[in-house]
């Protein structure tokens, strides 16, 4: 005979729970199964299968017309409830931490890496949540999305309180947002970096993206902080309905935290930060706000200004952005991420702004299958407009036809821009190439994968590392 409780009433008799999960695979005796609503699959239709292998305690939208002998919580949103329930069970680890998350387009991975590292240095335990690794301490933790699934997250967080830590530093992506994996985290701050034109495969149109991204920033605490790049169009808008305290930083305009570039190589850029110089070896414009999105979260935490500065100054950049080698014609390869058009243009733009005319810009680009078509066009407009050669090749091209996205990307070339496009599907012949036409005092860009050491062709991901195959030639 089935019981229905409330969820409240659930939270009372989590000490009877023995795990709990999203995937019915892996349900075993006396565990609670969440059945999600998906896009993909519906998670309502393995309750059946959740049930036969040991689950007692299922949370669901639609309760089954059969009758079970389990108990079932009803809910509204499943995947809202997971979040609230997997940080009741772990203990609500969140609450014994200072998390602060970053989100944006562009920007998110170098900052918490590099905040990592710089909390590290200075002494303090810290966790890190990126796309690339999650770490406790210096202990790495493989990633698998920018953001972790709810009950992932919080045992991951659970894992962290038990070391020690003090910080952590996470990636919050507008899918985590919307998909409620962030559900029941408490936030010590909140970073918004940018909004710039990707993932509109998920969100379907620019105004989705930003309330996604807004989201976050509607629910942090007041007891809280919410520090956002008053640069960026969208920078004001993110913090309207907040109720954490706000800051704001820039480059361009008065603000909480302001820095002006006064110089900008490719060995590094001399900022002045409220008044006082710094020299970092990080590259660029993007990195200057990166940098000091760094420097006013450290203030935020605690930090003395002094120590921060001194701190930042020490760092590197994060694997695969503006990773700078130079191959043996003599000639510089910069191998970037940088995989949305904004991004991109970014990169290029630091590129043709430090080299001052010496040497071609060599772009080596793609785009990824089963995402965001809308950018392909604009992606290869950019770097064929902006660069001196550019070859257009494969990315991840998933489960789609690398030859047909090229040509998708095709169509945002003009005459004039063709005649200086190669296109090889190749990419390793594409980077072959690039680093054979340069000269020794060109610059290659390899863009688009970055820290990535893999190619993912038809759901099966090859060893594939664009530094690796550049240090080749």
């Amino acid at each position: 005979m089935a019981k229905y409780i409330e969820l409240n009433e659930l939270f009372n008799k989590l000490d009877l729970v023995k795990g709990i999960c999203f995937d019915s695979r892996e349900v075993a005796e006396g565990f609670l199964f969440v059945a999600q609503t998906g896009t993909l699959v519906d998670g309502h239709k393995f309750i059946p299968m959740a049930i036969e292998q040991g689950a007692k305690f299922i949370v669901c939208e639609n309760i089954p017309q059969e009758d079970y002998d389990v108990t079932f919580i009803k809910v509204e949103d499943s995947s809202k409830a997971l979040g609230i329930i997997a940080s009741k069970y772990y203990d609500n680890p969140s609450s014994k931490l200072k998390i602060i998350g970053i989100t944006g387009t562009n920007g998110k991975t170098t900052t918490v890496t590099l905040l990592h590292r710089l909390f590290m240095n200075l002494g303090f335990k810290t966790g890190l949540v990126s796309t690339i690794v999650n770490k406790i301490n210096n202990l790495e933790v493989k990633a698998t999305h920018t953001t972790p699934d709810a009950i992932s997250l919080n045992k991951l967080f659970l894992e962290m309180v038990e070391a020690g830590c003090e910080f952590v530093f996470m990636e919050v992506s507008s899918h985590s947002i919307v998909q409620h994996r962030i559900e029941g985290v408490e936030f010590y701050g909140g970073i918004f970096s940018n909004i710039t034109h990707d993932h509109l495969d998920f969100h379907k149109t620019f105004s989705e993206y930003i309330k996604a991204k807004k989201q976050f920033f509607d629910f942090l605490p007041k007891t809280s902080f919410a520090l956002t790049n008053i640069d960026d169009k969208n920078g004001d808008i993110m913090l309207q309905n907040t109720k954490a305290k706000k800051y704001s930083y820039s480059l361009q305009t008065l603000a909480d935290f302001h820095a002006i570039i006064l110089e900008n190589s490719f060995e590094g850029i001399l900022l002045n930060i409220d008044g006082i110089e710094l020299w970092t070896r990080l590259v660029g414009k993007f990195n200057a706000y990166n940098i000091l999105a760094i420097y006013s979260t450290a203030i935020l935490c605690g930090i003395k200004k002094e120590e921060a500065l001194r701190g930042i100054s020490e760092l590197e950049s994060a694997e695969g952005r503006f990773d700078c080698v130079t191959i043996s014609s003599g000639a510089k390869a910069i191998i970037d991420y940088a995989h949305t058009p904004d991004a991109l243009l970014n990169v290029i733009n630091t590129i043709n702004t430090i080299r001052e005319g010496l040497g071609k810009l060599i772009t080596v680009v793609g785009c990824g299958g089963d995402r965001d078509r809308t950018k392909r066009p604009i992606m290869a407009k950019i770097a064929a407009e902006n660069s001196d050669n550019v070859i257009l090749t494969s990315d991840n091209p998933r489960t789609e036809d690398p030859e047909e996205i090229i040509r998708q990307m095709q169509e945002g070339l003009d005459i004039i821009t063709q005649k200086k496009t190669f296109t090889i599907t190749n990419r390793h012949d594409a980077i072959k190439l690039a680093c054979q036409i340069a000269q020794k005092e060109d610059i290659i860009l390899v863009a688009g994968k970055g820290h990535e050491k893999y190619q993912e062709i038809n759901g099966v991901r090859h060893h594939f590392d664009d530094k690796e195959e550049t240090l080749k030639y």
